[in-house]
């Protein structure tokens, strides 16, 4: 590892390992243990090596033959990182999507195992896993790591699932309790609306399924059924991460905007059976689309 040319990781590490000179009270000549470190950072020697090289390159730390890594001075205390903001975190759920979605990521997944895929530190990662988490797309395992909740999609999965989205949808419309809260609606229009006039990068559809996904549940909420909701509930969960792979582009997220918007139009002006026609129309050009999205 060229020093020079630190990972977000390694400076990472090397932030922690500073913490951890202060906080153990070390001093010039102590040695820096390597599988002690490893163990308490919760990451393979590997990374810590190459931590540790960076402090030596700054003159912190050096290394003797047959003694290993010792303290020369100590290092200033770690300032904390600026936190990223949410096009980062965002663009990184989008990574982990197609990784997923494309099969390089397996069924269990490790922190360790996921800073080095993404050369970034445990925190970015912790709070990407935390967020699938919170989503229902990943759980934790029991003593160690993480696990995807899906059993994969394909174009099976996806078939289906619009097959019983066709089904339940409409006939939440038409269920004889439906009700649309004005606020709702409004708020749905306006958040539509923010997507046709803002660019559009591969970050952004990580926002405009979580979007999507509030218009159809928002729909089986009105109905006022709660097994409609329930259902579409974990509809939005099971295609979550194939949709935040989007491959479709721009022009479909404005042809999507502008139907659910006359879906709105037709369910405030009263006409719910011309919705319920528009949801399922909706749906099923949306089904003849690649399961990726």
């Amino acid at each position: 590892m060229n020093p020079s040319h630190p990972t977000p990781l390694h400076r990472e590490l090397a932030g922690h390992i500073s913490r951890l000179i202060h906080e153990d009270g070390l001093e010039p000549g102590d040695r820096l243990n390597e599988n002690r470190l490893a163990e308490r950072l919760g990451v393979s020697r590997t990374p810590v090596r190459a931590a540790l090289r960076l402090l030596a390159g700054a003159g912190y730390v050096e290394h003797r033959e047959g003694l290993g890594a010792l303290l020369v001075t100590r290092p200033p205390a770690a300032e904390p990182e600026a936190a990223p903001g949410p096009d980062d975190d965002d663009a990184l759920l989008a990574r982990i999507a197609s990784d997923r979605h494309q099969r390089r990521l397996a069924e269990f997944l490790s922190e360790s195992e996921m800073m080095a895929r993404y050369n970034l530190g445990r925190a970015a990662i912790r709070r990407a896993l935390e967020r699938l988490a919170d989503l229902g797309v990943v759980e934790r395992r029991l003593g160690y790591g993480w696990r995807f909740r899906d059993q994969g999609w394909d174009a099976d999965a996806h078939h289906e699932s619009y097959r019983f989205r066709m089904v339940i949808e409409p006939a939440a419309i038409r269920e004889p309790g439906f009700r649309l809260d004005p606020a709702w609606a409004a708020s749905m229009r306006e958040r539509h609306q923010v997507f046709l006039d803002a660019p559009w990068s591969d970050a952004s559809s990580i926002a405009f399924f979580e979007m999507n996904a509030a218009f159809h549940e928002g729909i089986a909420v009105a109905s006022g059924n709660r097994y409609f909701v329930s259902a579409i509930q974990r509809q939005n969960r099971l295609r979550r991460l194939s949709n935040y792979d989007w491959t479709h582009g721009r022009g479909r997220v404005d042809v999507n905007c502008h139907e659910h918007m006359e879906m709105l139009d037709r369910l405030q002006a009263g006409d719910t059976e011309l919705a319920a026609l528009l949801m399922h129309r909706h749906l099923e050009v949306a089904s003849r689309l690649s399961p990726s999205g």
